[in-house]
């Protein structure tokens, strides 16, 4: 098994309170041995990272990954060169199908680990009730009650229920507050993520209302310090109030928060909100920084993964976090969070940090070009200096609520094989 030894690199670890020149070694698609001094031995592939930074992978939890009809821009790959090693992808369109066909992208080869939220009014608009959702998430569901009540597609219903959550769009679907109720209902007993579209904060007032005690994600919450709703810096004040509740968090967009306030093409930040928001960030009220990106996409979002990496080193410049919770942000953060609204332990257990036995999910970054110049996804290399490496092949793996799947059992069908028997 080859392994990859990382000399000489100021080691980032949030999670293990470490922060400190070392070495690491990379198994197979797991951490070995961190320490100083690792002595290779024959056959080791040995990267020099004096002067670089060593973190454990970005988690992108709110980056629309080939999402709506993305055909050729490749979010993947660019996510992927900026630093990301796992990806969460929003679409308020995304239906049971979408762990189906994003699932099969990742067993043909991304550079990333990609799982989905379903959209909430797709959830909805099936047969099945409450009780059998929950079943359905939590794999209990019969096949039989599937085939009638969710789809006549055998691979969908086999996948169906791999996501990391709902996602509630107010831009694209209103719902009335019964299936508000519900849709909290059905996350909170199945062990997912619910996430809100928080941009008009009188819509956010309105959905945290209904929360009765049940929790919520507020996705891109410093959109709504953009004034695309109402006043910026009082809806900004609004979502610090909220997120004072302990069953409420949020994530920043990192492009927003970075100087410019925001991309030419896209939406920015009042700035007066957005000092509201580096303030939530230094009090410790928000804990998650996503991008939402990437520009170049047909699905744009808010923002863009080049921003992830020069806003966590720009959050220490600019004294409001020091390095390791500036970093944490993206990293032991979300897989903390993850653990606790999926009660799977496998996330902070092998995601989000850079001890002994995490997946090799590892962003190492140039501090003086604000870049990543390695990025290992599960042990492979799979971007230089800002660059995919086409020799990488498979290395993401399909996560979910439920775990990992290290292959969905989809690309592998014969039906994407380039040769099959009998055939020329």
């Amino acid at each position: 098994m080859e392994r990859i030894i990382l000399k000489g690199g100021l080691l980032v670890d949030p999670a293990n309170h470490i922060m400190d020149e070392t070495d690491l070694m990379i198994e197979g698609d797991r951490i070995a041995e961190t320490g100083p001094g690792l002595t290779p031995e024959k056959g080791d592939r040995v990267i020099d990272c004096s002067g670089m930074e060593i973190w454990p992978g970005l988690i992108d939890m709110h980056l629309h990954v080939s999402d709506l009809f993305e055909i050729h821009t490749n979010t993947a790959y660019g996510a992927a060169e900026d630093g990301v090693t796992t990806a969460f992808s929003p679409g308020a369109g995304n239906t049971f199908m979408a762990p189906a066909l994003l699932g099969a992208e990742m067993d043909r080869g991304l550079p990333i680990n990609t799982g989905v939220y379903v959209g909430a009014a797709n959830v909805l608009g099936t047969m099945l009730d409450t009780d059998e959702l929950v079943r359905l998430f939590r794999g209990t569901l019969s096949d039989s009650i599937k085939e009638k009540k969710l789809s006549r597609n055998k691979i969908v219903n086999r996948t169906a229920r791999y996501v990391i959550g709902i996602k509630e769009h107010m831009g694209h679907f209103l719902l009335s507050d019964d299936r508000i109720r519900q849709l909290y209902e059905i996350t909170d007993r199945a062990g997912l993520m619910f996430m809100s579209h928080t941009q008009d904060i009188e819509h956010t007032m309105r959905l945290c209302g209904l929360a009765e005690g049940k929790r919520l994600h507020l996705g891109h919450a410093n959109a709504v310090g953009c004034g695309t709703h109402g006043d910026a810096a009082e809806a900004m004040k609004e979502i610090i109030r909220l997120l004072e509740n302990p069953n409420f968090t949020g994530e920043f967009v990192t492009t927003m928060l970075r100087e410019n306030r925001g991309s030419l093409e896209g939406l920015k930040m009042d700035i007066a909100a957005r000092e509201l928001a580096l303030q939530a960030l230094e009090d410790g009220k928000v804990k998650i920084l996503v991008s939402d990106g990437q520009n170049q996409s047909v699905m744009k979002g808010f923002g863009d993964t080049r921003d992830n990496i020069p806003c966590i080193l720009e959050l220490t410049e600019m004294g409001v976090l020091r390095r390791m919770d500036a970093v944490a942000l993206m990293t032991c953060n979300p897989a903390e969070l993850l653990t606790e609204r999926t009660d799977n332990e496998e996330w902070k257990r092998s995601f989000g940090h850079a001890g002994k036995g995490a997946y090799a999910n590892l962003t190492v970054v140039s501090p003086e070009v604000k870049r990543a110049a390695y990025v290992f996804t599960n042990g492979r290399l799979v971007s230089f200096e800002s660059r995919y490496l086409r020799s990488t092949g498979k290395a993401g793996f399909w996560v979910s609520g439920a775990g990992v799947k290290k292959d969905m059992g989809i690309g592998d069908m014969p039906i994407y094989k380039k040769e099959q028997k009998g055939e020329n």
